[in-house]
């Protein structure tokens, strides 16, 4: 998988038949076989209008731009996909092609990170350097929001993917959609939060839900 590409929605019908590739990178790849795929229940998530001073840097914001459209143009989104940038609905200040390993802003620049259902996508090997960098650019007192799936066990040997319907609430609107992705068995938000400690990070919120977590970060001041 690309880091921080953002996956492109599957269309209800080819969800059922399991055909449609789970990512601009898995294109190129043979796709997957119906036995290769564990399909998830649905997703529920509401994601609230939440309080932010100042610009928000949202990691993976190509694709659904989930907190994009909540946001508007408090949003600095940045992805690795230009193609999906240019896809993502709602009107971010701007829209940036970048990777998560090795942001271009200065030091103390954003007051609040958000990182939605795209950890997911990143190779777990690269989740440290990612919090490294975000922690970099935040402010001091600066938050950090990660909305993430828990990857469950792998029941199947021959199951490589796992395939999420989610349906995500924001204040004005409904988005359903369907997210896959490769196992990454075991990883839940214990992982995000020993690497958040890790990294410098203070634990303010954690929220566990099935089948995915919300988690609030914050940067000493």
């Amino acid at each position: 998988m690309t880091l921080c590409s953002r996956r492109q929605p599957l269309a209800a019908a080819l969800v059922a038949a399991l055909l449609i590739p789970f990512s601009a990178a898995a294109a190129a790849q043979e796709r997957p076989k119906p036995e290769q795929v564990l399909q998830h229940a649905k997703l529920e998530v509401a994601v609230p209008d939440f309080p932010a001073e100042g610009l928000i840097l949202d990691i993976g914001g190509g694709g659904e731009g989930i907190i994009g459209q909540l946001k508007g143009r408090q949003v600095v989104a940045v992805d690795l996909s230009k193609r999906e940038l240019v896809d993502a609905p709602g009107e971010p200040l701007l829209k940036i092609v970048m990777d998560a390993r090795d942001l271009k802003f200065l030091d103390g620049t954003f007051a609040t990170a958000t990182v939605f259902f795209t950890f997911m996508y990143i190779d777990p090997a690269d989740h440290a350097k990612v919090f490294q960098e975000i922690l970099r650019v935040l402010k001091p007192g600066g938050r950090l929001l990660v909305w993430d799936v828990v990857f469950p066990a792998r029941t199947d040997p021959r199951q490589i993917y796992v395939l999420y319907p989610l349906q995500v609430q924001l204040t004005a609107k409904t988005i359903a959609t369907g997210y896959g992705v490769k196992f990454a068995e075991g990883q839940a938000a214990a992982h995000f939060v020993d690497l958040a400690k890790a990294a410098g990070f203070e634990v303010v919120t954690q929220k566990d839900e099935k089948g995915w977590f919300f988690l609030e970060f914050k940067k000493a001041g």
